[in-house]
């Protein structure tokens, strides 16, 4: 035992000792235009005798000295005029706390969407040059809109990894190609596979907080029984930890991490004490709110003197000809929204905490993104109970939402807010959210913090900028240059301008010049202080406006017009035409065109050419422990008849639990066994529920269960009824009439589940998660569709 202990003390003695023979040697150049960084040849030997032979130089490939670490987060849906730095009715501490010690940018812009705004964050380049000129799920076989990133595209977060830097993401994603999300992949555009060593959160485009559908790097992740989990705390908490652990282990190693909550996107959820809070803050309405923000904008410099508030949106009404119950419903919902940023901003505050307390926050280069987008008129005039009542073209009514005023935020509603909130946010722009057209859509606040390497303190930045500007920002902060090649793959160069140029000269020409922004047909072109644009289509319309040729555009010195309230085009006609020319000729050199404005048609892979799993089957076959199915991953049910065939075993104490799922409490079906005693449920829209049960219970052994729903629609009509009819073996044992199907989706992120309910339960009384898990054996269940 004495002798191993030397031999072990002798081996971590020659370890970490360095080679004197190697010391002499210059160190290798590193060039980091090419990455993975080439390591030199290995040298051969003819010596025998290692203890006569000359070691090479190590090459260690570690960051440039004294490079900052990075840290990136990028809020959801919030507007320009949210929070309380950029004249917002929601105090944001952190965000004033970094804004304090670091910049303001009033002029910085996203692309008016999600998957966009993420894709050209991370890349540098704009969104349609990496292929996401939508959301991923309404890709289409057009370049520029297929939703596959592309490897020339690299993101920033790869090339910090390949440089040295530790990487992590948290929270979501909204990147990968939604016929890439099944445990099949690829993985190519998997958060672990586009630059992150570890990533913990959500890999579609929302989330519900108090029961997300999670990967921990593609793995799942089986949720607590804790009845007040909350994801935003939970992601944070991890952010944390990951933090400190790595900096416990490489202390001279810096880390890159993005943060990415699913706040304040819908569905807004949060809990009942910070919601309490806000209790009556917002009964003055919308409209109000739109000139207190303004006053406080022109209080705090963020816009300049002289700013007009634009116009509202026709369809938006005034507050004050609203019925009592649209006003009390209407102020409830802006209370759980502004509760919701304020509750984020808090859990955002956590993390530059934890940077603090590892002694890294003065060189810690921090982009606090507030909004990846305007804020949401998704909502619709009245906002919603359940946002899935948006995508299958149902509209609520005020006194159906009034039920769950008390509910509001917490885990039995899936709300989102009416779309006069939204314009209120977007203050002092006319339009929001999806209107790439408008600075409404786009303009969002954002805050540069790092002591070290940003000498002003609290001071404002004007200049004309993208979020394609944050990437090469980075790299020239970093020290490291832009590389030609990466993974093998020459790369498209960056399309944004750092802004590095700005961090200390407030009164630097802006180098940014030329952006065009495009979203489903909404697109405008900025150019030397002048903004070109047409509204095509506002969120809450189902149809657009006119043909794309016929659009109306409009012209603004944005210079001397912050909110685009003085038209121009009259005035200046030619100067019109010369913006109207040079967005077409950005638009074919970024794979813009051609433009792509349609909506329910992309939501159908056939019709727009976009890969899907399930094309041309008619029935998949699942067994035990097969979860988590995305709805792009799953054969699809709706709108025509199917069958559901399961062959269960049940033990001699009978079974309980959840044979095949889809969906949870906001829409969705299930094919369970309560009490022994098979049944089927179908819930529409969290709104209704029909229940199809036999009435014994089912003997021990093998059976076979068998679902047959009768759709009552013609082919072509969607959300129509049906007939349910349940089979044990060959004998029905009960049948029920569907009154209304979900037309077009179930939900953005809950699964299908084979032997368990994941998310939250299409049944209540058989539950989710591990309380659902069926008590049997399922060795085989087959969907079919006819």
């Amino acid at each position: 035992m004495r002798t191993l202990a030397a031999l072990a003390a002798l081996g971590a003695v020659a370890w970490i000792a360095p080679s004197p023979a190697a010391a002499d040697d210059p160190a290798p150049t590193v060039d980091r235009t090419v990455l993975p960084i080439q390591v030199p040849p290995r040298p051969t030997y003819t010596e025998l005798d290692a203890r006569k032979a000359k070691m090479p130089a190590p090459f260690p490939v570690g960051a440039p000295a004294g490079a900052p670490n990075v840290v990136i987060v990028l809020l959801d849906d919030v507007g320009f005029a949210a929070s309380s730095p950029f004249g917002g009715p929601v105090p944001t501490p952190t965000l004033e706390r970094l804004a304090a010690g670091g910049l303001r940018y009033n002029h910085f812009h996203t692309t008016a969407l999600c998957s966009p705004t993420r894709a050209a964050l991370k890349s540098g380049r704009n969104h349609h040059t990496c292929n996401m000129a939508f959301i991923t799920e309404m890709a289409t076989g057009f370049p520029g809109a297929t939703g596959q990133i592309p490897d020339s595209v690299a993101p920033v977060a790869e090339m910090m990894r390949l440089n040295g830097w530790s990487t992590a993401a948290f929270g979501k994603w909204h990147e990968t190609a939604v016929w890439e999300t099944s445990v099949s992949g690829p993985f190519d555009r998997w958060p672990t596979r586009q630059g992150f060593d570890h990533f913990y959160g959500f890999i579609g485009g929302e989330t519900n907080q108090w029961a997300p559908f999670l990967y921990d790097g593609v793995t799942q992740v089986e949720l607590p029984a804790d009845p007040k989990y909350h994801f935003l705390t939970d992601m944070t908490d991890r952010t944390v930890s990951w933090l400190r652990f790595q900096k416990a282990i490489t202390p001279e190693k810096p880390f890159f991490v993005y943060y990415a909550p699913g706040a304040t996107h819908a569905p807004h959820h949060v809990p009942e004490e910070w919601i309490a809070k806000w209790k009556g803050k917002f009964d003055a309405g919308w409209d109000v709110l739109r000139e207190e923000s303004l006053k406080r904008q022109l209080a705090l410099g963020v816009v300049p003197p002289g700013t007009k508030l634009a116009p509202k949106p026709e369809a938006i009404k005034d507050w004050a000809a609203l019925s009592a119950d649209e006003k009390r419903l209407f102020a409830r919902q802006m209370e759980v929204y502004a509760a919701f940023l304020d509750m984020t901003d808090h859990e955002v505050g956590r993390i530059v905490d934890a940077i603090d307390s590892v002694g890294q926050l003065d060189n810690t280069l921090f982009f606090y993104v507030v909004g990846d987008n305007g804020a949401s008129a998704e909502g619709g005039m009245n906002g919603m109970f359940n946002e899935y009542t948006y995508f299958n073209g149902v509209q609520e009514k005020v006194e159906d939402m009034l039920r769950h005023y008390d509910a509001w935020g917490d885990p039995h509603t899936y709300p989102h807010m009416a779309a006069g909130w939204a314009v209120a946010l977007d203050t002092p722009f006319t339009w929001t959210k999806q209107v790439a057209s408008s600075f409404g859509g786009t303009r969002n606040g954002l805050v540069v913090h790092w002591p070290k390497g940003i000498r002003a303190k609290g001071e404002l930045r004007t200049q004309f900028s993208h979020v394609i500007d944050v990437a090469p920002t980075i790299l020239e902060a970093a020290g490291l240059p832009e590389p030609k090649v990466v993974n093998g793959t020459p790369q498209i160069p960056m399309e944004g301008v750092s802004m590095k140029y700005s961090f200390d000269d407030a009164k630097a020409p802006e180098r940014h010049t030329t952006q065009y922004f495009e979203i489903a047909g909404n697109r405008a072109i900025y150019h030397d202080g002048w903004l070109a644009n047409t509204i095509h289509r506002a969120p809450w319309e189902q149809v657009v406006r006119r043909p794309l040729a016929d659009d109306v555009w409009e012209l603004y010195d944005v210079r001397n017009d912050f909110s685009l309230t003085n038209d121009l085009s009259a005035k200046h006609p030619e100067k019109l035409k010369e913006l109207q020319a040079l967005f077409l000729k950005e638009a074919e050199a970024r794979h813009v065109l051609p433009i792509d404005d349609r909506l329910l048609e992309r939501a159908i892979a056939s019709i727009v050419q976009r890969p899907d799993l399930m094309h041309g089957r008619t029935s998949v076959t699942l067994g035990d422990g097969m979860t988590g199915l995305l709805e792009n991953t799953f054969i699809n049910i709706k709108n025509r008849s199917f069958s559901v065939v399961a062959e269960v075993e049940v033990p001699a104490s009978g079974a309980n639990g959840t044979v095949i799922a889809q969906g949870g409490r906001f829409g969705g079906w299930s094919l369970y066994v309560k009490d022994g005693v098979p049944a089927w449920d179908y819930v529409f829209l969290g709104l209704q529920r029909t229940s199809v049960a036999a009435t014994k219970p089912l003997a021990p052994g093998k059976a076979t269960l068998r679902l047959e729903f009768a759709y009552d629609g013609a082919p072509r009509e969607m959300g129509k009824g049906g007939t349910a009819t349940l089979y044990v073996g060959d004998e029905k044992v009960a049948e029920g009439k569907v009154p209304h199907t979900q037309a077009a989706i179930f939900s953005a992120d809950e699964t299908a589940d084979v032997g368990i309910d994941l998310g939250t339960p299409v049944v209540e009384a058989i539950g989710s998660e591990a309380k659902s898990r069926f008590t049997g054996k399922i060795p085989k269940v087959t969907v079919s569709v006819k």
